[in-house]
């Protein structure tokens, strides 16, 4: 069935693949402009949940739309939902997908951050070569545009003393998978630290902390995030991209965040979806700029991300890893978010580590 599955995906890629050239720098990687998959409902969608007998969704498609798997695709007893695409979206995998249940100036300096393991690796960042690049104003992303559900008075800010970044973060309150009242404080901004590498490369210094820039560019990071490979973003050896690292997996785990920081979790994304200000499902979790109402404050921006060694989708799709690996292939897959600009696009599921995502952190309260 998997191997079935696998070249439907690929029929489906090859299928849809039909802008890719779009982002492309000459003699750099390469990148494309189509989008991301989902499907409209929350995290615990019982649309796909798996059952007793494993049964495997397929995958559905709209024009212009290519899915963010490259291969298998079956739902688990997360009871998310399933995959889906819509206009201008790739997928956001290269393996096993399932469906599961501010502006300040770019990074000069070098510093350290703690692993969660124990081990501790350095990060330092590069600023794009004009040097009258102006840092992008991220408060233009933050608020619903009208102050009568998020007003820009609501957003906090925080300094990472590991390269001078400011951040804009905010509490936002809702229900979590129980139905009872809760909140999450979390950034509103991707996180954006590390040293600059290619994404023919693997983050796999383990000594330094490693980053992509959508077209090497850092000014891309600085407006949008970096995008990371999963065991970059849990501060883990690069190994775990390629074998189960459950184990180390820590409640509340820190990974590249800053200390009093841990790393989102579906749970926490959960919070957000079902704030008391939102009416809109996942497009109250996305900034203005990026196709949303952003009721909840949010601000969730489209920064792209790498598939398959490719730079794909800046401001028309985001992707995001949570800390779980995956239940079926825990050695290389882990679970993901993803959106894309157009509609109610939202979709959760399981896609290989070695991808490249954007990050956000959350406060440890």
């Amino acid at each position: 069935m998997k191997r079935f599955l696998l070249g439907l995906a690929l029929a489906f890629f090859a299928a849809c693949d039909d802008d890719e050239s779009s982002f492309v720098r000459p003699g750099d990687e390469d990148s494309s402009s189509s989008v991301i998959p989902g499907s409209s409902g929350d995290l615990s969608s019982s649309s796909s949940a798996r059952s007793s007998s494993s049964a495997e969704p397929a995958l559905s498609s709209a024009e212009g739309v290519e899915d963010l798997s490259s291969s298998s695709v079956r739902s688990s007893s997360s009871a998310e939902p399933a995959l889906s695409s819509a206009e201008g979206v790739e997928d956001l995998s290269s393996s096993s997908v399932r469906s599961s249940s501010s502006a300040p100036v770019e990074d000069l300096s070098s510093s350290s951050s703690a692993k969660s393991s124990s081990s501790a690796k350095s990060s330092s960042s590069s600023v794009s070569s004009s040097s009258e690049y102006v840092p992008y104003d991220h408060l233009i992303d933050m608020g619903d545009g009208v102050g009568t559900h998020v007003k820009k008075q609501d957003y906090k800010t925080f300094t990472d003393e590991r390269n001078g970044r400011s951040y804009y973060y905010l509490t936002i309150r809702g229900k979590n998978k129980d139905g009872e009242a809760d909140s999450v404080t979390v950034m509103a901004e991707n996180l954006n630290i590390g040293k600059m590498v290619g994404i023919t490369k693997d983050q796999a210094d383990d000594t330094t902390i490693e980053r992509y820039c959508y077209d090497r560019d850092t000014t891309n990071c600085d407006r949008y995030g970096a995008l990371y490979q999963w065991a970059e973003m849990m501060q883990l050896p690069s190994e775990c991209n390629t074998k189960s690292c459950a184990d180390l997996i820590q409640p509340n785990h820190q990974g590249i965040c800053p200390d009093g920081w841990r790393l989102l979790t579906q749970d926490d994304f959960y919070i957000v979806l079902k704030s008391e200000n939102a009416e809109h499902g996942i497009e109250d979790v996305r900034a203005r700029g990026f196709g949303g109402y952003n009721y909840t404050g949010y601000s969730l921006v489209g920064a792209g991300y790498v598939l398959n060694r490719k730079l794909q989708n800046i401001g028309k799709a985001a992707g995001w890893f949570y800390t779980e690996e995956g239940v079926d292939a825990p050695a290389e897959g882990a679970f993901v978010s993803s959106t894309a600009k157009t509609g109610e696009i939202f979709s959760t599921y399981e896609m290989a580590k070695t991808n490249g995502l954007s990050v956000r952190c959350v406060k440890v309260e």
